[in-house]
């Protein structure tokens, strides 16, 4: 009886003493250490971008595929096609904190080619006939509006070499026309399009002159919605789709190769 009578008296004296100690005491203890207290990484140590800094960037792409009279893993056959794809990007910034920074982008997108010939060799597959596609041609004109959050990490001391990490909130408006058949029997059909999308693009850049640098990011998806509407020669809505979805992967199509030049970076060492 006396053991827990000691006991009991122990545990009173302690509750006495916390709340005798100072609430900002009291106020500054928390859940968890401080973060120097656990681990810190210092990964945002080295500044690459400071703030007050603006930023004028240019990115694009260009691709172009030619094939004639060519095969390709023993399926098709009689190849003979032209595909050439365009984009170019201007975008305005400013860093708000050292390593983090806002922007404008807006964008152009230009996407053209023709299949002159093109014949799919099955063999005996399921008893189908081969089949071919033959004098087709595609147009494609998109116009992209977006808004972006960057945030850099320097890779070294200096501030030369550093990871770029951004998502964007994008907007986009277009159309398609195919065109089909012989010159004198063309048959054509027009698509307007509009994609909604919030992408992640991480990428490289590198210092190439104290107030220039070059970057390469690369698209690996995210959340969109996509509407598309596709009208005949007369005008007429002939099709209609809506879909939305999250989509994450690298897209090597989506790579982008670019220059920024970054103005009023006196604080820059």
């Amino acid at each position: 009886m006396r053991r827990y009578i000691l006991l009991i008296a122990a545990a009173f004296s302690l509750v006495a003493a916390s709340a005798a100690e100072p609430t900002d005491s009291l106020a500054t203890k928390s859940k968890f250490l401080p973060t120097r207290q656990r681990i810190d990484r210092q990964i945002g140590q080295h500044n690459f971008v400071y703030k007050g800094e603006f930023m004028l960037g240019l990115t694009g792409s260009y691709g172009n595929i030619k094939s004639a009279d060519s095969d390709i893993m023993l399926l098709f056959d009689n190849i003979n096609l032209g595909l050439k794809s365009a984009t170019i990007k201007p975008f305005f910034a400013y860093a708000y904190r050292d390593n983090l920074a806002v922007g404008m982008r807006f964008g152009y997108d230009h996407i053209s080619g023709h299949v002159g010939s093109l014949d799919l060799n099955i063999g005996l597959l399921a008893d189908m006939e081969n089949m071919g596609i033959s004098n087709m041609a595609l147009r494609n004109e998109s116009y992209s509006w977006s808004v972006f959050h960057r945030n850099y990490l320097g890779l070294d001391r200096r501030g030369i070499v550093g990871v770029i990490m951004e998502a964007e909130l994008q907007c986009k408006t277009g159309t398609t026309s195919i065109w089909s058949g012989a010159e004198e029997s063309r048959s054509k059909s027009d698509t307007r399009n509009f994609a909604a999308r919030l992408n992640f693009n991480p990428g490289l850049a590198i210092y190439v002159m104290p107030q220039a640098c070059v970057t390469v990011t690369v698209g690996v998806g995210g959340l969109y919605y996509t509407s598309v509407k596709q009208y005949d020669m007369m005008g007429n809505i002939t099709g209609l789709r809506n879909r939305s979805g999250l989509n994450l992967k690298l897209n090597i199509a989506d790579i982008q190769l670019g220059i920024v030049a970054h103005l009023w970076s006196s604080k820059k060492k």
